[in-house]
């Protein structure tokens, strides 16, 4: 599309299996994008046939001879992604760089897992001569070790690829410096720990050094960075403490900045422009109570000013309250992070429900930000106080804190939300101890089931997406290998984690009410877990509801159903809180 005036969009490619992820060369002159073909398919006419063949075969089966065998929702098949080329303006036809390659021919050939399939995170060489790219030889291990996603390089010609990093981490995310000397990514090793953070690092190019970390001191998960434009240093995303900050790092990492040491919120995005003397950086930000808008902020000051205002008027006018911070000691002597989110109308002097939310991951955080599927202003929104804890295993507090949960999956988080409502009760007069509920998705919905197991404390429970029985899910999720390291080895040597920490072991001392919940094409917490759930509480006779959203993943995200699942959550709470906020 033409950007200097309105006007129709021009196709530029035509293949059968459809085009994604594209990059502009840096002349302009060609375009790369990835492509999900048929093995051994030389062109596009030989995807069409085998596409056709595959239409008329009589029998509907699947042939695995290793794993994975699903990803997210949906089945693998034989297809895998591949790189192509293509000029921009007439003069040839898309290239398929990996046809013929022995790299995917390979059978633990993949590129890096997405939600809608694989990817290849490819980016041109500074010279446009030859793109850089992410994908693995070792998918097919994963079910007994970790999967190391390796940089590539292939000519913008074709012929076979070069491997460019090692066994011992995983990378992502490469990116030239502006002068071209330097091959930057991110990197996450990989050790005995099934947790590593994620930091930048860079070799030199074309000639490839030794590899270098920046930052090794800088105890964060980078989610993004771009440089800055005279190439002297990069402008980093990192989780800390339940926001996602801005962190200028110099190019040879010898240094770390934080841009605004009270920045709020969630930065995402991050793009530069300008030159050294004038540097422009712009980002997406929001926080509890501003929805996503573009900012420019101020590489000195870190203080950013709004540039778009999409969603202004309408956020003013809900009656929200931007969340409240506080810490509190733990009983194991770990300092817990958490965020209190107030109800519309909001008046002190009254008592108000408490509804413990709980995070997914577990190496995820709950941010001072909106989320499509579990805002906790909608949360709040009938008259509640909802608790956001980040329990032993969240990100944003440093990498010996997030691999705490190594060998202790769910005691001790579960221990932790405990505490978090304890201390909201001792520090807030107006939370109303007589009605507490708690409720949760994916790790959340782990541990609602082991609050189940565990406390009587809660009115009543929701949980989604969550597991019953550790080995059960291992067994049956689309990844695994991390859930054995987590419990201290296969199921078979020993470990007694795996029965110790599983809310099945005590289904005996199950007496909360509960609402379940789950997606029937959920691979990565199976129907079956949430079915077994079920069938506890119902040989318990316990008061108990369960909802099976046919068209979800693991996620909730058709506008009817999720309106449909509030609706019953909000009348589940209402039926064991009350519908009276104030005594």
């Amino acid at each position: 599309m033409n950007m200097t005036g309105p006007g129709e969009a021009r196709r530029l490619t035509d293949l059968s299996t459809g085009a994604g992820a594209p990059v502009w060369s840096p002349d302009g002159k060609y375009l790369a994008f990835e492509s999900m073909v048929f093995p051994g398919a030389a062109d596009d006419e030989a995807n069409q046939e085998a596409a056709e063949k595959l239409e008329e075969r009589e029998y509907n089966a699947s042939v695995y001879d290793g794993f994975p065998i699903r990803h997210w929702d949906h089945w693998r098949d034989e297809k895998q992604v591949h790189l192509f080329v293509q000029p921009v303006d007439g003069g040839g036809e898309a290239r398929d760089l990996f046809a013929g390659t022995e790299l995917v021919s390979q059978p633990g050939y993949s590129g890096s897992p997405s939600l809608s399939g694989e990817e290849l995170e490819a980016e041109w060489t500074p010279d446009g001569s030859a793109l850089v790219f992410v994908a693995t030889t070792t998918r097919d291990q994963a079910a007994r070790d970790f999967v190391p996603y390796s940089l590539f390089v292939i000519s913008a010609e074709g012929g076979e690829p070069q491997r460019l990093t090692g066994d011992d981490a995983g990378f992502g995310q490469p990116t030239f410096s502006p002068d071209g000397g330097y091959l930057y990514s991110l990197r996450r090793p990989i050790t005995d720990f099934a947790y590593n953070l994620t930091r930048i690092a860079r070799f030199e190019w074309p000639e490839l050094g030794s590899l270098e970390v920046l930052a090794e001191s800088f105890d964060r998960p980078v989610d993004d960075f771009v440089f800055a434009p005279d190439g002297d240093a990069v402008y980093a995303i990192a989780t800390e403490a339940g926001r996602r900050r801005i962190f200028e790092i110099a190019a040879d990492g010898s240094d770390v900045r934080l841009l605004d040491d009270d920045s709020r919120g969630v930065y995402a995005g991050p793009q530069t422009g300008g030159t050294g003397d004038a540097p422009t950086l712009v980002a997406r930000w929001e926080d509890s109570t501003h929805p996503a808008e573009i900012v420019r902020i101020d590489p000195q000051t870190g203080e950013h000013e709004t540039l778009t205002s999409f969603n202004v008027v309408r956020a003013r006018g809900i009656e929200w309250w931007p969340f409240e911070e506080f810490w509190f000691e733990s009983s194991k002597g770990r300092r817990i992070h958490n965020w209190l989110v107030l109800p519309p109308n909001f008046d002190e002097s009254k008592k108000y429900p408490l509804v413990l939310a709980i995070h997914g991951g577990p190496h995820s955080t709950w941010l001072d930000a909106g989320h499509v599927r579990w805002h906790p202003q909608l949360m709040a929104s009938p008259g509640y106080l909802v608790l956001l804890t980040d329990y032993t295993g969240s990100v944003g507090y440093g990498e010996e804190f997030a691999r705490l949960i190594q060998g202790d999956p769910l005691r001790t988080p579960g221990q932790e939300l405990e505490e978090a409502a304890d201390e909201a009760i001792r520090r807030f007069p107006f939370v109303d101890e007589t009605r507490q509920a708690a409720l949760g998705a994916s790790y959340g919905g782990h541990l609602v089931n082991w609050l189940q197991a565990t406390t009587t404390r809660f009115k009543c429970l929701v949980g989604h997406a969550g597991l019953i029985s550790l080995e059960g899910q291992w067994s049956t999720s689309d990844a695994i290998f991390h859930r054995e390291i987590n419990n201290g080895g296969p199921p078979w040597e020993g470990s007694t984690i795996w029965r110790d920490q599983s809310p099945s072991t005590y289904a005996g001392d199950f007496q909360t009410p509960i609402l379940l919940t789950i997606g029937e094409k959920d691979y990565r917490v199976p129907l079956n877990q949430t079915l077994g759930a079920w069938a506890y509480t119902q040989r318990m006779n316990i008061p108990s509801r369960l909802i099976v959203f046919h068209d979800a993943n693991h996620w909730i995200m058709k506008g009817p159903d999720a309106k449909f699942f509030w609706d019953e959550v909000f009348a589940w709470l209402d039926q064991y809180l009350g519908d009276e906020t104030a005594d």
